[in-house]
Protein backbone atom coordinates (compact mmCIF):
# COMPACT_ATOMS: atom_id res chain seq x y z
CA UNK A 1 0.00 0.00 0.00
CA UNK A 2 1.20 3.45 -0.90
CA UNK A 3 1.29 5.99 1.92
CA UNK A 4 1.08 8.89 -0.51
CA UNK A 5 -1.59 7.30 -2.71
CA UNK A 6 -4.00 6.96 0.24
CA UNK A 7 -3.92 10.68 1.07
CA UNK A 8 -6.86 12.65 -0.35
CA UNK A 9 -6.09 15.63 -2.58
CA UNK A 10 -7.38 18.99 -1.34
CA UNK A 11 -9.29 20.87 -4.05
CA UNK A 12 -9.26 24.70 -3.68
CA UNK A 13 -12.59 26.57 -3.77
CA UNK A 14 -11.95 28.27 -7.12
CA UNK A 15 -10.93 25.02 -8.87
CA UNK A 16 -13.35 22.60 -10.52
CA UNK A 17 -12.65 18.92 -11.14
CA UNK A 18 -14.70 17.07 -13.73
CA UNK A 19 -14.48 13.27 -13.93
CA UNK A 20 -15.22 11.58 -17.24
CA UNK A 21 -14.42 8.09 -18.49
CA UNK A 22 -10.67 7.89 -17.98
CA UNK A 23 -10.17 11.66 -18.02
CA UNK A 24 -9.78 14.33 -15.35
CA UNK A 25 -10.58 17.86 -16.50
CA UNK A 26 -9.21 20.50 -14.12
CA UNK A 27 -10.21 24.16 -14.45
CA UNK A 28 -9.04 27.02 -12.28
CA UNK A 29 -8.18 30.71 -12.38
CA UNK A 30 -4.80 30.11 -14.11
CA UNK A 31 -6.24 27.90 -16.88
CA UNK A 32 -7.48 24.40 -17.59
CA UNK A 33 -5.70 21.08 -17.93
CA UNK A 34 -6.75 17.59 -18.97
CA UNK A 35 -5.17 14.44 -17.52
CA UNK A 36 -5.75 10.86 -18.59
CA UNK A 37 -6.36 8.36 -15.81
CA UNK A 38 -6.07 4.62 -16.37
CA UNK A 39 -9.62 3.58 -15.40
CA UNK A 40 -8.67 -0.12 -15.35
CA UNK A 41 -6.31 0.49 -12.41
CA UNK A 42 -7.66 3.63 -10.66
CA UNK A 43 -11.00 5.19 -9.84
CA UNK A 44 -11.34 8.79 -8.70
CA UNK A 45 -14.15 10.27 -6.63
CA UNK A 46 -14.83 13.73 -5.27
CA UNK A 47 -16.06 13.68 -1.65
CA UNK A 48 -18.54 16.10 -0.06
CA UNK A 49 -15.81 18.09 1.74
CA UNK A 50 -14.17 18.97 -1.64
CA UNK A 51 -11.40 16.36 -1.65
CA UNK A 52 -10.36 14.11 -4.55
CA UNK A 53 -9.82 10.51 -3.50
CA UNK A 54 -7.83 8.20 -5.78
CA UNK A 55 -8.77 4.55 -5.22
CA UNK A 56 -7.01 1.50 -6.61
CA UNK A 57 -9.08 -1.22 -8.34
CA UNK A 58 -6.54 -3.99 -8.91
CA UNK A 59 -4.19 -4.32 -5.96
CA UNK A 60 -0.85 -5.74 -7.01
CA UNK A 61 2.77 -4.65 -6.65
CA UNK A 62 3.00 -2.66 -9.91
CA UNK A 63 -0.26 -0.79 -9.43
CA UNK A 64 0.60 0.19 -5.86
CA UNK A 65 3.91 1.62 -7.12
CA UNK A 66 2.09 3.74 -9.71
CA UNK A 67 -0.57 4.84 -7.20
CA UNK A 68 1.58 7.41 -5.34
CA UNK A 69 3.09 8.77 -8.56
CA UNK A 70 -0.33 9.24 -10.14
CA UNK A 71 -1.59 11.02 -7.02
CA UNK A 72 1.42 13.38 -7.10
CA UNK A 73 0.88 14.19 -10.79
CA UNK A 74 -2.80 14.99 -10.17
CA UNK A 75 -1.92 17.10 -7.10
CA UNK A 76 0.67 19.16 -8.99
CA UNK A 77 -1.84 19.68 -11.82
CA UNK A 78 -4.44 20.97 -9.34
CA UNK A 79 -1.86 23.31 -7.79
CA UNK A 80 -0.89 24.44 -11.30
CA UNK A 81 -4.41 25.46 -12.39
CA UNK A 82 -5.20 27.15 -9.07
CA UNK A 83 -1.93 28.86 -8.00
CA UNK A 84 0.56 28.08 -10.78
CA UNK A 85 4.18 26.96 -10.66
CA UNK A 86 7.09 29.40 -10.66
CA UNK A 87 10.88 29.20 -10.89
CA UNK A 88 13.20 32.18 -10.37
CA UNK A 89 16.62 32.20 -12.03
CA UNK A 90 19.48 34.57 -11.20
CA UNK A 91 22.31 35.67 -13.51
CA UNK A 92 25.59 36.29 -11.67
CA UNK A 93 28.58 37.86 -13.40
CA UNK A 94 29.89 41.14 -14.79
CA UNK A 95 27.98 42.06 -17.95
CA UNK A 96 25.51 39.18 -17.62
CA UNK A 97 22.01 40.28 -18.58
CA UNK A 98 18.77 38.99 -20.06
CA UNK A 99 16.28 40.65 -22.41
CA UNK A 100 12.90 39.51 -23.64
CA UNK A 101 12.21 39.87 -27.39
CA UNK A 102 8.79 38.42 -28.21
CA UNK A 103 8.98 34.68 -27.57
CA UNK A 104 12.80 34.71 -27.47
CA UNK A 105 14.88 35.14 -24.33
CA UNK A 106 18.12 36.90 -25.32
CA UNK A 107 20.97 36.20 -22.89
CA UNK A 108 24.37 37.89 -22.68
CA UNK A 109 26.28 35.42 -20.55
CA UNK A 110 29.98 35.98 -21.20
CA UNK A 111 30.28 34.52 -24.69
CA UNK A 112 31.40 36.50 -27.75
CA UNK A 113 27.81 36.26 -29.03
CA UNK A 114 24.32 36.55 -27.55
CA UNK A 115 22.52 33.30 -26.75
CA UNK A 116 18.82 33.08 -27.68
CA UNK A 117 16.41 30.67 -26.01
CA UNK A 118 13.00 30.02 -27.58
CA UNK A 119 10.35 30.08 -24.88
CA UNK A 120 8.03 27.05 -25.09
CA UNK A 121 4.27 27.50 -25.37
CA UNK A 122 2.49 27.55 -22.01
CA UNK A 123 5.28 29.38 -20.16
CA UNK A 124 5.33 33.05 -19.20
CA UNK A 125 8.70 34.72 -18.73
CA UNK A 126 9.37 38.00 -16.91
CA UNK A 127 12.80 39.66 -16.73
CA UNK A 128 13.44 41.96 -13.76
CA UNK A 129 16.54 44.15 -13.30
CA UNK A 130 18.15 42.40 -16.33
CA UNK A 131 19.50 39.69 -14.00
CA UNK A 132 16.41 37.96 -12.60
CA UNK A 133 14.32 35.67 -14.83
CA UNK A 134 10.90 34.50 -13.59
CA UNK A 135 9.35 31.48 -15.31
CA UNK A 136 5.73 30.61 -14.57
CA UNK A 137 3.08 28.28 -15.94
CA UNK A 138 0.45 25.69 -15.05
CA UNK A 139 2.51 22.62 -16.03
CA UNK A 140 5.14 21.83 -13.36
CA UNK A 141 7.13 19.56 -15.67
CA UNK A 142 7.30 22.16 -18.46
CA UNK A 143 8.39 24.96 -16.08
CA UNK A 144 11.12 22.76 -14.59
CA UNK A 145 12.31 21.61 -18.02
CA UNK A 146 12.53 25.17 -19.37
CA UNK A 147 14.41 26.41 -16.28
CA UNK A 148 16.92 23.54 -16.46
CA UNK A 149 17.49 24.20 -20.19
CA UNK A 150 18.22 27.87 -19.45
CA UNK A 151 20.56 26.92 -16.58
CA UNK A 152 22.46 24.48 -18.82
CA UNK A 153 23.35 27.34 -21.20
CA UNK A 154 25.82 28.62 -18.55
CA UNK A 155 25.72 26.80 -15.18
CA UNK A 156 27.23 28.55 -12.17
CA UNK A 157 30.95 27.76 -11.94
CA UNK A 158 32.60 26.97 -8.58
CA UNK A 159 35.48 29.52 -8.57
CA UNK A 160 33.73 32.89 -8.90
CA UNK A 161 30.10 31.74 -8.93
CA UNK A 162 29.47 33.22 -12.37
CA UNK A 163 26.61 31.78 -14.40
CA UNK A 164 22.89 31.04 -14.13
CA UNK A 165 21.42 29.46 -11.00
CA UNK A 166 18.08 29.07 -9.28
CA UNK A 167 17.17 31.49 -6.52
CA UNK A 168 18.35 30.07 -3.21
CA UNK A 169 20.68 27.51 -4.82
CA UNK A 170 24.00 27.23 -3.03
CA UNK A 171 27.09 27.07 -5.25
CA UNK A 172 29.93 25.20 -3.56
CA UNK A 173 32.91 27.51 -3.95
CA UNK A 174 36.46 26.27 -4.50
CA UNK A 175 39.74 27.90 -3.64
CA UNK A 176 41.82 29.01 -6.60
CA UNK A 177 45.42 28.08 -7.43
CA UNK A 178 48.13 29.07 -4.98
CA UNK A 179 51.68 30.10 -5.90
Amino acid sequence: MSKLGKKPIEIPKDTKVKLESGKLILTGPKGSRELTLNDKIFSATVSNNNKLILNIIKKNEKSSIIWGTTRSIINSAIVGVSIGHEKILELTGVGFRANLKGNLLNLQIGFSHDVSYKIPEGIKVNVEKNTIIKLSGIDKELVGKASSEIIMLKPAEPYKGKGIKEKGQYVLRKEGKKK
